[in-house]
């Protein structure tokens, strides 16, 4: 069956539709976030507003999986203004709260450090070369800028400047 049917039909239907894309978003939020809570929380949270709103659903507009992505990305950007993951949707449909067992949570690391190290490239490879390096060092290998302004030859303030700018791009390409 298509996303699209899927999406319209029943419990069943939503059922698939829910284990088709339940690795790929907690992939995504795996990567933006590094905790296999949160992202199992987020992903939870994605699917819930996805079934309160698939009435709006409007197939003229795009695909199920880019408007699912969609969904993602504001529960992701509201929960990031927040500080915290919003739970708002699964209390509407009265769901109980999410509990993973010490296996679940494993099998998410793995999933995250399989399929977020990859959305991490993607990421950095949209960036020009400098600012994917300066981030690559600063935020992932959690080097120092001073040694980073050494390696690259250049200031600290630079090094700075290339990482800020680096994140306010991704910043904007993920709201």
């Amino acid at each position: 069956m298509s996303d699209e049917a899927l999406l319209v039909g029943g419990g069943r239907e939503l059922g698939v539709f829910y284990e088709r894309y339940e690795s790929w978003l907690l992939g995504y939020f795996g990567a933006a976030t590094r905790s296999a809570e949160i992202a199992a929380d987020l992903t939870a949270e994605t699917f819930a507003a996805a079934i309160e709103s698939r009435d709006g659903f409007d197939a003229a507009r795009g695909n199920a999986r880019m408007w699912l992505f969609g969904i993602a990305r504001n529960v992701l950007a509201a929960s990031t203004r927040r500080g915290r993951v919003e739970a708002a949707a699964r209390r509407r449909l009265g769901l109980q709260a999410l509990v993973l067992e010490p296996g679940e949570l494993h099998a998410i690391d793995q999933l995250i450090a399989r399929e977020g190290d990859a959305r991490v490239r993607e990421w950095l490879a949209t960036l020009p070369p400098e600012q994917a390096e300066a981030l690559q060092a600063r935020v992932l290998d959690e080097r120092e800028y001073a040694d980073i302004a050494a390696e690259l030859r250049c200031s600290e303030a630079v090094v700075r400047q290339r990482v800020s700018r680096g994140l306010r791009k991704l910043r904007e390409e993920a709201l």
